[in-house]
């Protein structure tokens, strides 16, 4: 009799917790929060991807947009990008030197800084010159386009 008390009590306990599960999925469903959509948990978890030190959107379009000068440095880890100093082959006289650091796990505007360096040729030697702040806001953009550009394409993938 006790036997067939504590059997009959874990069946309802497991028939209790099973619709708890069916009844939280239901309500979830009903507000929008489908749990079984694997498109809306990659969404959920996308702006967080990261395999290295910091979030690899950022990372990637970092690098993808410093692509055109040197890389004297690369730290994944600490999420540093250190160029080399690039002339433009149309302003030989004129270079520049870029370092991109991205200081956080997620994708936000505020997790990137860019700083730049730009010398100018005088009498032979280089000379440090002014970076016009457009200079470095157009880069932070280009990288942060480029960082939401890769997110959307892995989400829809």
């Amino acid at each position: 009799m006790k036997r067939s008390l504590h059997l009959g009590a874990a069946l309802a306990a497991a028939l209790a917790l099973s619709g708890c599960q069916w009844i939280r999925d239901d309500i979830n469903k009903s507000l929008g929060k489908d749990q079984a959509d694997p498109v809306q948990k990659a969404d959920l978890a996308a702006s967080q991807v990261t395999s290295i030190g910091v979030n690899a959107y950022l990372w990637k379009a970092a690098l993808e947009t410093l692509s055109f000068a040197p890389l004297a440095q690369v730290d994944s880890n600490g999420g540093v990008i250190v160029t080399d100093w690039y002339a433009n082959p149309n302003s030989p006289a004129e270079r520049m030197k870029v370092t991109a650091t991205i200081l956080d796990r997620d994708l936000r505007a505020d997790a990137l800084r860019v700083a730049a360096s730009r010398q100018v040729s005088q009498n032979g030697q280089w000379v440090d010159a002014p970076v016009a702040a457009a200079t470095v806001q157009k880069l932070e953009e280009i990288i942060l386009t480029k960082a939401r550009d890769l997110r959307r394409a892995a989400v829809v993938n």
